[in-house]
């Protein structure tokens, strides 16, 4: 997603391309009063007001916020440039110039990690010499998670509790996880409004909880409610298609193993109610998913190795 900033002292523009976004989301309750003029509010009405049949509810969400910011500063005729992380989670910038003359200390690109709800100092412009032009444009690309990280070999508990364990989609599934960040997804069949558990103890990182449909839809992909959640060890586990208004975490809360999060739906690119659980890792600016053992009550979950995703090399995990 792209957000393009002005500078009003240098006029310039400045485009953020954010691979880290929140949503706030609610409902909004629809009735008509007595003298049949609509009202909303974001509280259901007191029965005297409108029949519990006359009352519709709607998902609303607000426009995302921005979660990993650029932010520059005026400094000995140049400008500071900052990122600015409000995530729960250290984050991966990558900035890069689409336009201008200008040079860059250190050099452009230039990739950093900003630590959790941290600020970092990017580089340092100043115009190029014999540049008669002012202004610039910079890029950021942000990702959550340190590409130092590597994940330990760790026995996650199975995300629910249903004696009945069934996967619709296992590692290298083609319909969705022939890809490298999914290539290690488990889609576990599950009614909607299924309890869904903390497989680790961690600390939530994004929540969306707003999103209403689903479907096969090319525009459906990355919009299922969802929660991330990042270990000790400096990996995330996502569990996604929620069901709307199904998460009971919020950013920032540190969530012990087993613990209440969510519940099961059926949103965003999905054919039926299922939890997609992947766990990842940041590797340069892409998420991996990496193999993870599973104690379910019959004993641990196995797995074939899948192949490889496609156009990409293995790399330590």
């Amino acid at each position: 997603m792209k957000r393009c900033a002005a500078v009003a002292a240098a006029a310039l523009c400045v485009p953020l391309l954010l691979a880290s976004l929140d949503a706030d989301a609610g409902r909004v309750y629809r009735w008509k009063d007595r003298y049949g003029v609509n009202q909303y509010v974001d509280q259901p009405p007191a029965a005297s007001d409108a029949p519990a049949s006359a009352v519709e509810a709607r998902h609303y969400a607000s426009p995302a916020s921005v979660q990993v910011s650029m932010r520059l500063e005026a400094d000995a005729g140049g400008y500071k440039v900052w990122a600015d992380n409000r995530l729960h989670a250290p984050v991966e910038v990558s900035l890069r110039l689409k336009r201008g003359a200008v040079v860059a200390t250190p050099a452009l690109p230039a990739r950093s990690v900003v630590p959790a709800r941290g600020s970092l100092l990017l580089v340092h412009l100043v115009r190029r010499e014999g540049s008669d032009r002012g202004d610039f444009e910079l890029l950021l690309d942000a990702l959550p998670g340190d590409p130092a990280a590597r994940h330990a070999d760790y026995a996650y508990r199975i995300p629910f509790d249903r004696a009945k364990v069934q996967v619709d989609q296992g590692p290298g599934g083609s319909f969705s996880h022939a890809d490298a960040e999914n290539l290690h997804a488990l889609d576990f069949a599950l009614p909607e409004g299924t309890p869904i558990l903390a497989a680790r103890a961690g600390v939530v990182v994004q929540v969306q909880s707003g999103f209403e449909q689903s479907g096969v839809q090319d525009d459906y992909g990355g919009l299922a409610n969802h929660i991330r959640i990042l270990h000790q060890d400096g990996s995330m586990a996502l569990y996604a298609h929620l069901q709307p208004d199904g998460v009971q975490v919020h950013p920032g809360q540190r969530v012990a193993k087993g613990q209440l999060i969510g519940q099961s739906g059926n949103t965003g690119l999905s054919t039926a109610p299922h939890l997609h659980f992947v766990v990842q890792v940041n590797r340069g600016m892409h998420l991996v998913s990496v193999p993870v053992r599973i104690a379910a009550p019959l004993g641990e979950l196995r797995f074939p190795e899948p192949p490889a995703a496609a156009g990409s090399t293995r790399q330590p995990l």
